[in-house]
């Protein structure tokens, strides 16, 4: 047993016991302001958040459960900043495994126009589900399909967010120019602006919290520049000032969108970005692979954040983004997992090990540690989010997500001098425990809701319908990316 309940302790935290302690770690690595690494370390979290940090040597308080953390790393939650999670029901699709982005999106569109409630709720649940397993404790979501007659479709995927225990950042994402307005999608999964500015206020109304430990925060996110006009993004800035919202779009991440910028608006997609009055800390971007050196000192010197998905741009061949560029100029970066049908896993610990690797290939085995790459996928992730202080971090006042990693076993046989560095280096290695908000959300390497294996089955019934029914239509050409 990983748990003992009712365990005492000589010390309190103000008298009352902790609701959770995480005892007995190899480390702590608590990726605070001053990047304190504990030996022997322990977690207490009272009320959702951490109460107390100490290493073997303070003595901890006591707590109503202690999760032991024996041989074993503890980090904060990482932190996912870009994904879009429906398109696990189209996942490794094989007519759209080859091509470009431009034909991998044209592809896509017919099946994601058949996206309602219930196919969200359901992706949502076990798109969430799996990056718990991947150590991931908060994450957003990029749904900008919103298919006439598809319904609610963002508070589908909170209530499935809510029923896990998962920390939320939904973006009402949108797309207004079809293929008849000079956009890339169809009519049938594109809105009126009216409509799409009106259903934004009503979902920060509905939903959004700004309180310190939310944990259902709405963001606003027209989908791209080649599917949203700029008088839309202008309007969706000024909403997001008025309502006090971040701000998240696709932006530089294939050459195919530069050509499109500088043939439509007669600007590069950031000069583009700027003059709808996107530059600024209150927005944070997608992929943003294509920037040029004077792009990545703007990009800085607005505070813009990026999320940087390696595995996606890899898949894509889209190219390196100048990640240490961007955090030298101070962007904030994170990670983002990006969608299912692109990198097909969803694995923040996957994606931290790969953006360790293409730092290293970027600019030598110097440039990037794994401490580097936990900090992208924590600290990061909070800057992007707008969250520095609160999440991806164990400080007392944070909140209480940590993942407790294992380093014993076959694949860390050895592996003893530097248990961060073995983290990354070693495995693959999944969450023993995921914590959000000092409840376990998976146990043991199991997640905890009990309905998983009833939303795989609904899953596969869902995903079978949607693409047999584009399969029944006629063959559909060869494609591959993201978006």
């Amino acid at each position: 047993m990983t748990t003992h309940p009712d365990s005492p302790s000589p010390a309190t935290l103000d008298g009352q016991p902790a609701d959770l302690l995480v005892a007995g770690a190899e480390l702590v690595a608590t990726v605070d302001a001053e990047r304190r690494e504990l030996p022997g370390g322990w977690v207490a979290i009272t009320d959702g958040l951490v109460t107390g940090v100490g290493a073997a040597g303070d003595e901890p308080p006591a707590a109503r459960r202690v999760l032991r953390a024996d041989g074993c790393l503890v980090t904060p939650g990482l932190v996912n900043t870009h994904h879009h999670i429906y398109q696990n029901l189209t996942r490794a699709f094989a007519p759209s495994l080859h091509g470009t982005l431009f034909q991998w999106l044209t592809t896509l569109y017919p099946l994601w126009s058949r996206l309602d409630e219930e196919a969200v709720h359901v992706s949502a649940y076990v798109g969430l589900t799996e990056l718990a397993l991947g150590g991931c404790t908060t994450t957003t979501d990029h749904l900008y399909v919103h298919p006439k007659g598809g319904g609610d479709l963002i508070s589908a995927e909170i209530a499935a967010a809510r029923a896990l225990g998962m920390r939320f950042h939904p973006t009402r994402g949108s797309m207004s120019l079809s293929k008849k307005d000079g956009g890339l999608p169809p009519d049938s999964v594109v809105q009126d602006p009216d409509e799409i500015l009106a259903e934004s206020a009503r979902l920060v109304a509905a939903h959004h919290d700004p309180g310190h430990g939310a944990m259902v925060r709405v963001a606003l996110a027209p989908c791209s520049p080649f599917s949203v006009s700029p008088e839309l993004m202008k309007a969706t800035a000024e909403l997001a000032e008025q309502l006090d919202v971040r701000l998240h779009t696709h932006l530089a991440e294939d050459p195919e969108e530069d050509e499109y910028c500088l043939a439509v608006y007669g600007r590069r997609p950031i000069d583009h970005f700027a003059e709808v009055g996107w530059g600024g800390d209150r927005s944070w971007v997608a992929h943003c692979i294509c920037p040029n050196p004077e792009e990545v000192a703007r990009l800085g010197a607005w505070g813009t954040g990026v999320a940087h998905c390696p595995s996606s741009n890899m898949i894509l061949g889209g190219g390196l983004a100048p990640v240490a560029e961007l955090r030298a100029a101070g962007a904030p970066v994170g990670l983002g997992c990006d969608g299912s049908s692109s990198a097909d896993a969803a694995s923040l610990w996957l994606e931290a090990r790969t953006a360790m690797l293409l730092g290293r290939l970027r600019h030598g085995s110097a440039a990037m540690s794994a401490r580097d790459a936990l900090e992208i996928a924590t600290r990061g992730g909070a800057g992007c989010l707008g969250r520095v202080g609160e999440i991806g971090e164990l400080s007392v006042g944070a909140v209480g997500d940590l993942v407790v990693w294992p380093l014993t076993g076959v694949a860390f046989a050895g592996a003893l001098s530097d248990p961060v560095e073995a983290w990354l280096r070693c495995g693959p290695v999944a969450a023993r425990h995921t914590v959000v908000a000092g409840r376990l959300v998976v146990e043991d390497g199991v997640p905890t809701h009990p309905a998983l294996d009833e939303m795989l089955a609904r899953h596969r019934t869902i995903a079978t319908g949607i693409q047999a029914a584009v399969e029944d239509a006629g063959p559909v050409p060869a494609a591959a990316t993201r978006v």
